[in-house]
């Protein structure tokens, strides 16, 4: 009965994967076609200075928000070889269950909220633990 159990669990998870997957695949699409907009526009000889640096600025986003989105994939890739090999939901910091909240709200999660808080600490100041 608790390996039903854990199936049906593991399916959930796999769908909410899945429809994240989507979403992000759908914002990336959005975000090439932006990316191809800019860098034509770009091209044009007979804008003005301004506009260009607007241009170039709104093209920098969309390739910013491609490389987080882009990562979020891979995120996810992750979280779905962590289900095949049973260990979707540890810390892979240290090892410790991840709260059920925090996967509910982001099922990719790959560190309980102590060990984020300290990677996104050590990646605003450059440390390294």
């Amino acid at each position: 009965m608790a390996e039903e159990h854990r199936g049906a669990e593991v399916g959930k998870v796999r769908d909410r994967l899945a429809a994240e997957r989507r979403r992000i695949a759908e914002l990336i699409a959005e975000t090439e076609e932006g990316e191809q907009e800019g860098s034509s526009e770009l091209s044009t000889l007979d804008q003005h200075p301004a506009e260009i640096g607007t241009e170039t600025a709104d093209w920098e986003v969309a390739l910013s928000l491609h490389e987080q989105l882009t990562g979020e994939l891979a995120d996810i890739d992750a979280a779905e070889r962590r289900l095949d090999d049973g260990t979707y939901g540890l810390c892979e910091a240290c090892g410790r269950p991840i709260d059920a909240a925090r996967l509910s709200a982001l099922p990719a999660s790959r560190f309980c909220i102590e060990d984020q808080r300290l990677a996104e600490r050590e990646a605003a100041t450059g440390a390294v633990s």
